[in-house]
């Protein structure tokens, strides 16, 4: 079934040319089927290309999935033009009277910042509130995973000595769970990030699982026991070119960035990437999307209302 997307957004041509099915909202209206609905809240200054990225994983599923684009009022987006975001994203505010089967709130580049000290924390706040009442399943990543994690658990991030840059293994650790059904005992996945969280922090929670760790990236996925909230410590849905972009974009702007580590062979930045992540990336998301989203969500969203 087809990725519902609104009318003209960019990712809908570089999407047809890999053959991915998708439909305009025009045409999708006109068929008697309740799409799942999924809000994305896209924190990423790249807007376009995280855009393309999270359609190419939600699209890759059996069922019929309408993705709704939100931003932050509080925050001026400088990297995306205001025409796409006048025409694609909507706020809070204009949402706030919906409900949707499933929410991705993304990464962000304030990992380094304290979380209050974000200029739109207290909207990020907002939002972690609204889900509990309006979406069913919420899946958090990277940044947005830390502070989902700290504002309803109190568990903080930390500082790393170097950055995690690159694409490393992967155990999973509960391979009963739903979300991870299908998945290798070990995978690759890639990170870009300043900080972490602790496992004991993570273990030391009655309310959490890890389902999947790393020795060298630490936690990865880890759940809630009902998959309302899922928080994922890395970038699953990344391209095969975004670590190599951001390495280029650092080095030339005189940063001492270090090569993302196992992402080029032999780890030569001018040999080929060793794309390894794409079929565990899109069934991590078909997992959601069936198991956590459709077959628990309720035909009529507004039963939502009670809260998790």
């Amino acid at each position: 079934m087809p990725l519902i997307i609104p009318n003209q957004l960019p990712a809908a041509e570089t999407l047809q040319n890999e053959n991915i099915f998708t439909m305009d909202v025009d045409r999708a209206s006109s068929q008697e089927i309740r799409p799942l609905k999924i809000v994305i809240v896209n924190l990423m200054p790249t807007k376009i290309a995280t855009e393309t990225q999270l359609a190419r994983v939600l699209a890759n599923s059996p069922l019929q999935v309408e993705m709704t684009l939100v931003t932050m009022s509080s925050h001026e987006t400088t990297h995306t033009s205001q025409e796409h975001m006048n025409t694609f994203y909507k706020t809070l505010e204009e949402i706030k009277h919906e409900y949707f089967d499933g929410m991705i709130l993304t990464g962000a580049p304030v990992e380094r910042m304290p979380f209050e000290d974000v200029d739109y924390w207290k909207e990020i706040c907002e939002i972690f509130e609204y889900a509990k009442t309006h979406v069913y399943s919420s899946m958090y990543l990277c940044w947005g995973a830390q502070a989902s994690l700290y504002y309803h658990f109190g568990i903080d991030k930390y500082e790393l000595d170097e950055k995690m840059f690159g694409v490393f293994e992967h155990q999973v650790v509960r391979p009963k769970n739903p979300l991870v059904r299908g998945f290798d005992e070990f995978y690759y996945a890639p990170h870009s990030r300043h900080t972490a969280v602790h496992r004991e922090d993570i273990e030391n929670c009655d309310a959490l699982r890890i389902l999947v760790d790393s020795k060298d990236a630490g936690p990865n996925i880890i759940s809630t026991d009902n998959g309302r909230q899922i928080f994922i410590m890395g970038h699953h849905e990344y391209d095969k070119g975004t670590l190599a972009a951001e390495y280029f974009r650092d080095r030339n702007a005189g940063m001492n960035t270090a090569i993302p580590k196992n992402y080029f062979r032999n780890d030569d930045p001018d040999d080929e990437i060793l794309f390894r992540w794409r079929s565990h990336a899109n069934l991590l998301f078909s997992n959601w999307l069936n198991y956590y989203v459709y077959q628990g969500t309720p035909f009529d969203l507004n039963e939502l209302s009670g809260g998790k």
